[in-house]
């Protein structure tokens, strides 16, 4: 089928889904964009986004993308009052990009496959800027069947599409993988960078100096600019990770394996949070503990 005739809804206009939205008219594919906040919604269409309700443009839909926060906004999608599955044609591949437990990705891929629709579980990784640009790595697991249905969404909104697997839940395990190491790494940039002022050392001196050396990281590359600028507009806030880290630590303790370096880093982003810090972006991490060693960082005090 020719690239133009296909037709993609995307569920979800935040942060990461009006950019991977974008990415998806870029590549010329007809692309609905739904989402609760109707402003994003007439935003998108401004941009070239396809009208129409859902019930009116189901049967034309070859992909469904979902992004949404967790499994119970995914589950409300597909499921819910207003729910989207019954109105779809059979063979319609559900593309399901939140970090959830694997257990609740399988849940989902049995009650869709048992109304004859395709399942891929496909968590995304890179952030806003790899969103828009359709550079995401998407970490996919599911039947040939939805890969190959959803194949024209996927080259359009990723750079790296990595095949895990034809067992759903693979995606979702080594996106809470990848959710442990970022988690931790963020909450360890906010540290040192912190540290780093306790010792003389500027923000700025601490970025030029450290993304050369061996304790760089690309959470460090690309949330330390944040904290040198001093501008927290939340690109990626710091409840999230209450959300990431706290599924992370859940998969840990159901396979009775010990994480003490992610709990370690729930406890400062859940602390942050609690002063008010919740809604900026995660590289605020910092600003807590600069402020309970009395130090101060650009743009805060």
């Amino acid at each position: 089928m020719p690239m133009a005739s296909r037709s993609v809804a995307i569920f979800g206009l935040g942060a990461m889904g009006s950019g991977m939205a974008g990415a998806l008219l870029k590549a010329g594919l007809k692309t609905h964009g739904f989402d609760i906040n109707q402003a994003a919604v007439e935003a998108f269409q401004a941009k070239g986004g396809a009208s129409g309700d859902i019930a009116d443009v189901a049967d034309t839909l070859d992909a469904v993308v979902i992004v949404v926060v967790n499994a119970a906004q995914t589950e409300a999608v597909l499921f819910g009052e207003d729910g989207i599955a019954d109105k779809l044609i059979k063979g319609t591949v559900i593309v399901a990009c939140a970090t959830m437990a694997p257990e609740s990705a399988r849940d989902l891929a049995q009650r869709c496959n048992a109304m004859g629709l395709l399942y891929l579980d496909a968590p995304v990784s890179g952030g806003t800027l790899r969103a828009g640009d359709g550079t995401l790595s998407i970490l996919a697991s599911g039947s040939a069947a939805a890969f190959e249905r959803a194949g024209p969404a996927l080259e359009a909104m990723s750079s790296n599409v990595f095949a895990l697997g034809d067992a759903v839940g693979a995606g979702s395990s080594m996106k809470a993988i990848n959710q442990m190491l970022v988690g931790v790494h963020i909450a360890a940039m906010g540290e040192a960078i912190s540290f780093g002022v306790s010792q003389g050392v500027a923000p700025k001196q601490f970025l030029d100096v450290i993304q050369q050396c061996a304790g760089t990281s690309w959470a460090l590359e690309s949330r330390a600019p944040h904290v040198v600028s001093g501008d927290y507009t939340p690109l990626s806030a710091v409840d999230i990770w209450l959300k990431d880290l706290g599924i992370v630590q859940d998969i840990a303790k159901s396979a009775q394996f010990d994480a003490p370096l992610t709990e370690a880093a729930l406890k400062q982003f859940t602390e942050a949070s609690a002063v008010g810090l919740g809604r900026e972006d995660d590289a605020a991490i910092a600003k807590h503990y600069a402020r309970r060693a009395g130090l101060t960082l650009p743009g805060d005090g």
